[in-house]
């Protein structure tokens, strides 16, 4: 049975936003599911419902059952994947972009979640955040992780609603004002873990899936890592969350080739980047929550309407590639 963190976190609340279902198991889960076992509330936001997303898995691409519908099937797939981590869900409501191919690329679908207007989609998160009030919100960064334009506009409208939230001028018919004390960007594919993973399995003898972006590994964008979350003992619950999109993951592709023994040695965390912070982000933070006192005290924090994110403790946002930062 995994171990629960130590100290409990009980009464603490988690917020994950994501662009489409399947994002919450790649991204965190093991997590998710880490703070839940130790009596954390979690809750996940699929901002999209996937619609527009391809059949990955080879053995379901001619499955007429989900061609037929799939937004059902992924509805029922995220169903599925929040039972194994035990969080809670929330569909935002949005309808999936899509990710445009081609030179040029070719427009968006109208009434797409990229390209839904800014107060629409903020004031539809808001009601979420107000409503389940988390101490804490993970989200991508500012490049969405990777340049899919529904992962791009989840970091835009995570933003605008965490400075929102707490705001009373703000939607004031969404729900009395919350202000999440902490914004993490999830940081799980960083250039550092990817280079470590793929050394170990060559060192191993097992065929690497991630030589193609070793070759690339500058190209991508450096990275402040500024939390290490250990999780190790949860892997398999991610992975348990990760089989239930089964449209989205082959149990036979790559997610899987590391053998989980070796990951556990290599790379036992999940990796988060703060964004903004109303409290101090320490050097080696292991945990999202530290730094808030207790949950009676950050709810107290969090119902002020004075706190100014332009003053916060901690700011680490960037608006575009910083090639200078330290590399993770």
């Amino acid at each position: 049975m995994p171990r629960p963190l130590t100290p409990s976190h009980e009464g603490y609340r988690l917020l994950a936003v994501h662009a489409h279902p399947d994002d919450e198991s790649s991204k965190g889960a093991a997590t998710t599911a880490r703070y839940v076992a130790d009596g954390a509330r979690v809750c996940v936001v699929s901002c999209t419902g996937g619609e527009r997303g391809d059949v990955l898995n080879e053995r379901l691409k001619n499955d007429i059952h989900i061609l037929r519908d799939i937004a059902q099937v992924r509805r029922d797939e995220m169903a599925a994947a929040a039972a194994a981590l035990g969080c809670e869900h929330v569909w935002l409501g949005f309808m999936d972009s899509g990710l445009p191919e081609g030179d040029p690329l070719p427009p968006l679908p109208e009434g797409c979640f990229a390209l839904e207007p800014i107060e629409v989609t903020t004031e539809a998160l808001v009601r979420v955040i107000r409503e389940f009030r988390p101490h804490v919100m993970t989200t991508y960064d500012e490049l969405g992780g990777y340049p899919h334009p529904d992962h791009i506009m989840t970091h835009t409208v995570s933003m605008s609603a965490f400075l929102a939230a707490g705001d009373p001028t703000a939607y004031p018919h969404a729900g009395e004002p919350w202000q999440p004390l902490k914004l993490y960007y999830n940081q799980n594919h960083s250039g550092g873990r990817i280079q470590a993973f793929h050394e170990a399995m060559v060192a191993a003898g097992i065929e690497s899936p991630y030589a193609e972006w070793v070759a690339a590994i500058d190209k991508r964008p450096k990275r402040t890592i500024t939390t290490r979350v250990p999780c190790a003992d949860y892997f398999e619950v991610r992975d348990r969350a990760l089989l239930a999109h089964a449209t989205q993951v082959d149990p036979d592709g790559w997610w899987f080739r590391m053998p989980r023994e070796l990951e556990r040695d290599v790379w036992p965390t999940e990796d988060f980047e703060a964004a903004l912070s109303f409290v101090p982000i320490a050097r080696g933070e292991d945990d999202l929550f530290a730094g808030l006192e207790s949950p009676a005290a950050a709810d107290a924090m969090a119902r002020r309407t004075d706190l100014d994110p332009e003053t916060a403790a901690y700011d680490g946002r960037v608006t575009h590639p910083a090639p200078s930062r330290e590399a993770s």
